[in-house]
């Protein structure tokens, strides 16, 4: 190593950066691999740009953390008559709610938002016992009794829908759920 740390900090005069490289190189690996170095370290450094920039195009961009948006096409398309243009009048009913699974239900509630369908979710989820955090968007059930209950919150383990990983129930002991960010709209 010591010819190469003498390479490296004592380049030949008026030798470029790449030919102190290929000598650095030249003195570590041998003369017989470094044809294959050179190239990369001469020959084609646009084209690492070029590569570097196109990988750039997977990088994860800002938009990727909100939350997507139910599809509203600007030029609507005319499909054929077996395709539904509109919610089918049976979801206008709340009674075909109480028939719908737990799964369902979310499902409407977050990706049918600011429609009537999600009000009807939303009522036949609390009608289940399931409460909104509005700090966290997500609902919570009562797994047992509350071990603490004050006029401000109260303790102890919950379930929980987790929309956002896992698309299911979890429990979280001990958590305690404030009454200020219980949703607590009549429906």
């Amino acid at each position: 190593l010591g010819q190469g740390s003498r390479l490296l900090n004592e380049p030949l005069a008026g030798a470029s950066r790449s030919n102190s490289a290929m000598n650095f190189a030249s003195a570590l690996i041998g003369n017989s691999q470094t044809d294959l170095l050179g190239q990369f370290l001469t020959h084609e450094p646009n084209r690492r740009e070029m590569e570097l920039t196109k990988s750039m195009i997977y990088a994860p961009h800002v938009d990727d953390m909100e939350k997507s948006r139910p599809y509203l096409p600007r030029n609507p398309y005319r499909t054929p008559e077996a395709f539904p243009t509109h919610p089918s009048p049976l979801f206008q009913k709340s009674a075909i709610f109480k028939s719908l699974p737990t799964d369902t239900l979310f499902f409407i509630f977050y990706y049918q938002q600011g429609t009537y369908q999600q009000y009807l979710a939303a009522k036949e989820l609390k009608n289940q016992s399931w409460r909104y955090h509005k700090k966290y968007m997500t609902w919570f059930q009562r797994h047992e009794e509350p071990k603490v209950t004050t006029d401000d919150y109260e303790e102890g383990a919950y379930v929980y829908f987790d929309y956002e990983t896992g698309w299911c129930q979890r429990i979280k002991g001990d958590f305690t759920f404030e009454y200020s960010y219980l949703e607590d709209e009549i429906l």
